[in-house]
């Protein structure tokens, strides 16, 4: 490859979500990135193992809300300059455009992937073998490149991809992209995955950082106008700007307020597998809980025919006994139990606590 085929990837890990599905254990001090998922690592720290594969440790960022700035932080084990802390939520698209603007002072020419801080993804050697591909794409074509997984069931937590023609023998494998689909009903995503046509929007992009500031700029000015701005801050004062800046930005995610508009986006399709962790019961799937196996992942229980449960102990011990299909959380201070299929509607919980003001359990 010349070195213009081998551009210099900045990997930028998002971690400002709230992580309400993962309620009791996510809070707003201690997010969702920050759970340890079977093998003894953070999502957050897993993120950047993965990272670490494709970006020199000086190109390794991280954006996350002032809420958790201090916890993720320190999991990351990053420079506080590598850190970009948002002071209020605005969705991802403000995320990327605030990372494209840092990353442009320091290295005009740089490809910025974007990950996701609570996905999990085994095979870190095809993730990062996809990245580089994804990044040899964008600087070829300076295209928006989007990483789409091959479904592997109906599902409907997910959004999706409609793919379109192939680019050309000159980029094997890279696709024009025709729509992008919100999560679906269940008879609609039986059709997308039986029709071979869709892939699953894993939210994994890479493209240059002055190209996704251009087309920020151009189809969503109300967010990339103000955040474009501080290429030129110097660092003394780029806290206080991003402050300003955040308060006069509208909150999109960068789908909807670039991708779904552009016409510059490509989809690279990939076949490892991935999941992004959506509730307690996606992560029971994930760590091993079928029918007959329960799963603990931290804390001490005891079981008494109890089968398909997870558990996700605290200092106190926790006996199940004649039950299946639940999750079990224990935060100390809260406790969840929940049947694992309607293990997404956590975050009604989450609702009700905040209406009703119990701030120190969010």
């Amino acid at each position: 490859m010349s070195a213009r085929a081998r551009p210099s990837i900045h990997a930028v890990v998002l971690a400002g979500g709230a992580g309400t599905r993962f309620w009791p254990l996510s809070r707003r001090a201690r997010p969702k990135p920050l759970l340890r998922v079977g093998s003894g690592s953070t999502l957050l720290g897993a993120t950047f193992d993965r990272a670490r594969r494709f970006a020199d440790e000086d190109r390794l960022w991280l954006v996350c809300g002032a809420e958790h700035s201090r916890a993720v932080r320190k999991e990351s084990g990053l420079r506080p300059a590598r850190v970009l802390v948002e002071p209020q939520m605005r969705n991802t698209a403000a995320a990327v455009t605030l990372a494209a603007a840092r990353i442009l002072r320091e290295d005009p020419d740089g490809v910025m992937a974007i990950l996701p801080a609570d996905h999990i993804v085994p095979d870190t050697r095809a993730f990062a073998t996809a990245i580089r591909r994804g990044a040899a794409a964008a600087e070829a074509t300076r295209g928006l490149v989007t990483l789409g997984v091959r479904p592997t069931r109906a599902e409907t937590g997910y959004g999706y991809i409609r793919l379109g023609k192939p680019l050309g023998s000159a980029h094997p494998g890279l696709h024009h992209v025709t729509r992008f689909v919100e999560k679906p009903d269940r008879a609609r995503a039986r059709r997308y995955w039986r029709s071979g046509r869709y892939l699953w929007n894993a939210g994994v992009f890479v493209w240059r950082a002055d190209v996704i500031l251009e087309e920020a700029l151009a189809h969503a000015p109300e967010v990339a106008s103000e955040l474009a701005q501080l290429r030129g801050v110097p660092r003394p004062r780029l806290s206080a700007a991003i402050e300003r800046a955040y308060d006069r930005i509208a909150s999109l995610p960068i789908d909807q307020a670039v991708l779904e508009r552009s016409d510059r986006v490509r989809c690279l399709p990939v076949d490892f597998h991935w999941s992004d962790v959506g509730s307690w019961g996606s992560l029971a799937e994930e760590v091993g809980v079928t029918a007959n196996v329960t799963k603990i992942i931290e804390g001490e229980a005891w079981l008494r025919d109890a089968r398909g449960n997870l558990v996700y102990g605290g200092d106190r011990p926790v006996a199940l006994v004649g039950v299946s299909g639940l999750a079990v959380v224990d935060a100390g201070d809260a406790l969840l139990i929940a049947d694992l299929e309607h293990s997404s509607e956590v975050r009604e919980v989450v609702a009700a606590l905040t209406k009703k003001g119990r701030g120190e359990l969010l």
